[in-house]
């Protein structure tokens, strides 16, 4: 089974109650950092492709700002819950399609149709580099010239924190897989449950991936210090939490941003 065959049985199997509800309940300073970012860069009547689509929260933001959306995800249940959102909010005439497929083969898409591509979860589910560096060639592909990637990785270090806060004894019983997960990244249902086999990484080795085919605009770790207590946002208002997500927007593309980030954000512009 390859690893898109098996992110799309976790999601539709395992996980897709807590994808429903992860950016809005668990991830609300990620969400509100990751929606400024696009609404910064992306026009209003854009082409975008939302490949990793999840249940829609960025593809529904885009599409009521005018954009046009195509919708792409490995998981039938996702894509078929991120279909029926952009519905029920309305919008569907806004999306150009919605197919299932993998980041690393987008076949279906014709290169040079999209002003913006999103990759905000494919990278971070497959293990091998052969296979991302596949997936970033697929979003440079169905790009126009001077067209936008975002793309987001998930910080290698995390994983001990959260070891640490929940299974504190696990790490003698680990050391054997610390050391190889520590050269390469790579973690599996055993080690990362919610996340199944995935691709955890560095700030260096995400730059790098995007080196050849984009010019960097931005990389900044999308919570900065907030990332363990981001779910004090919920309950501000409106100007309160403002004020946090300017903080971390100023902070995020420090080297103390991004290392205390769960997540990573490369926004980069198709050379």
């Amino acid at each position: 089974m390859t690893d898109a065959e098996f992110t799309g049985q976790h999601y539709n199997q395992s996980v897709f109650e807590f994808e429903v509800t992860r950016l809005t309940e668990c991830s609300p300073v990620e969400f509100a950092v990751t929606r400024r970012m696009l609404d910064r860069w992306i026009p209003a009547g854009a082409a975008a492709a939302e490949i990793g689509v999840g249940v829609g929260h960025y593809s529904e933001h885009l599409a009521a700002r005018g954009c046009r959306i195509h919708l792409v995800d490995v998981s039938r249940r996702l894509l078929d819950a991120a279909v029926a959102r952009l519905e029920q909010a309305g919008l569907s005439e806004q999306v150009l399609g919605a197919d299932l497929l993998s980041a690393t083969d987008l076949a279906a898409l014709a290169g040079g149709s999209f002003d913006a591509v999103l990759l905000l979860g494919p990278l971070y589910h497959l293990r091998e580099l052969a296979e991302r560096q596949r997936a970033v060639a697929e979003a440079a592909r169905i790009l126009k010239p001077g067209g936008l990637i975002y793309a987001a990785g998930i910080n290698r270090l995390p994983y001990f924190r959260d070891l640490l806060r929940e299974a504190p004894e696990k790490a003698a019983e680990r050391r054997a897989f610390h050391e190889q997960f520590l050269r390469d990244g790579n973690v599996d249902p055993d080690h990362a449950p919610p996340l199944g086999f995935g691709h955890l990484s560095t700030i260096a080795e995400f730059r790098e991936l995007f080196a050849d085919r984009f010019e960097q605009i931005l990389l900044m770790g999308v919570e900065s210090f907030t990332a363990a207590w981001q779910m004090n946002l919920r309950g501000l208002t409106s100007d309160e939490a403002d004020a946090w997500i300017d903080l971390v927007e100023q902070t995020g593309a420090t080297p103390e941003g991004l290392g205390a980030s769960d997540h990573f954000l490369f926004l980069g512009r198709k050379a």
